[in-house]
């Protein structure tokens, strides 16, 4: 078994050489839009996930994870295409780090509503842990801010909700950013 940490230069690397494309450096970890250019949403995630599994501990590689869409930080029942995507860009992430993902949407065992995602409900990580052998869910949730989407996202060990990673990103919002959002969000 390979440490995670082995897996995180490749990704690192590429998350540094991804960036600049249309953010600028306003000196801080956070980057803004520049007047036509558009975010790379991609990019932000890659290093977010290369950001979390180094702050990650007591992660086994071989051993199954969850992913569960991210959901709205004032409503935890909700998410949008913004937090599915989300998912699905840390969870393709973490996969090509080497960590062993399972696919939920084939599955009957998470609780899918169309339109909102797979939400992982506090009554059902036991449940879902036991079906899916998964030692860990990745989960996270957004808040909006005038021009910026704030991400945390987490690793959440499944026997006892144990955080054993967590990271945070700000993403700018342009108009891509913004069309996944719901309306009430424009």
């Amino acid at each position: 078994m390979k440490p995670i940490k082995s897996f995180l230069l490749p990704i690192a690397l590429a998350a540094v050489m991804a960036l600049g494309a249309g953010c600028a450096s306003n000196g801080s970890d956070s980057y803004i839009v520049t007047s036509n250019a558009t975010v790379d949403m991609l990019a932000l995630v890659r290093e977010t996930a290369a950001d979390l599994l180094a702050n990650t501990r007591e992660l086994d590689p071989a051993k199954p994870v969850v992913a569960a869409s991210f959901v709205n930080i004032d409503d935890l029942s909700e998410s949008s295409t913004f937090g599915r995507t989300l998912s699905e860009m840390f969870a393709s992430s973490l996969s090509r780090a080497g960590l062993t993902l399972i696919e939920v949407k084939m599955r009957d065992s998470l609780f899918i509503e169309e339109q909102t995602g797979e939400l992982i409900l506090s009554r059902d990580i036991r449940r879902l842990s036991a079906s899916h052998n998964a030692q860990a869910i990745l989960l996270g949730t957004y808040a909006q801010g005038q021009n910026m989407a704030y991400v945390n996202v987490r690793l959440v060990r499944t026997r006892d909700n144990v955080v054993l990673g967590a990271s945070s990103v700000q993403i700018p919002l342009d108009r891509n950013t913004r069309a996944m959002l719901p309306n009430r969000w424009q």
